[in-house]
């Protein structure tokens, strides 16, 4: 003990009021806040003011998993709100919007990671739902 050379280990745990995290705006009335996690994972929170509409048709080669936290999100002519687990198989496209505003919480696995947990470039499909983007 009190040694120079001692390593004060992390913390196994981090806690953090979604708020103190900062927002980067992705597209007018549109806010995501990049949260902590492990190695390969993704997680965010996004806030869509009402009449929003997310700037891009979305990409995700390896999936994307969301939460409805509130508000509601619309999905082509689907509409998902607050308690709605919403998920895209790897290779799909969307471009969500909201009359009411919306906020969720999102994750998906970075490429290597998704090779890693069993994904391969030929589990892919090349899909997409048609009523999205």
């Amino acid at each position: 003990m009190g040694h120079l050379h001692e390593v004060i280990p992390q913390l196994p745990m981090q806690a953090l009021p979604i708020e103190a995290v900062p927002a980067i705006e992705v597209g007018p009335g549109c806010l995501r806040r990049d949260l902590p996690a492990g190695p390969g994972l993704r997680m965010w929170v996004v806030d869509m003011a009402p009449g929003a509409q997310w700037p891009v048709l979305d990409h995700h080669e390896t999936g994307e998993s969301y939460y409805v936290i509130s508000g509601e999100v619309i999905e082509g002519e689907a509409r998902h709100g607050a308690g709605t687990y919403v998920y895209f198989a790897p290779d799909s496209r969307h471009r969500p919007h909201t009359e009411s505003g919306v906020r969720l919480i999102g994750v998906n696995l970075g490429y290597a990671a998704f090779l890693a947990a069993g994904g391969s470039s030929e589990s892919i499909t090349h899909c997409y739902h048609p009523t999205q983007g």
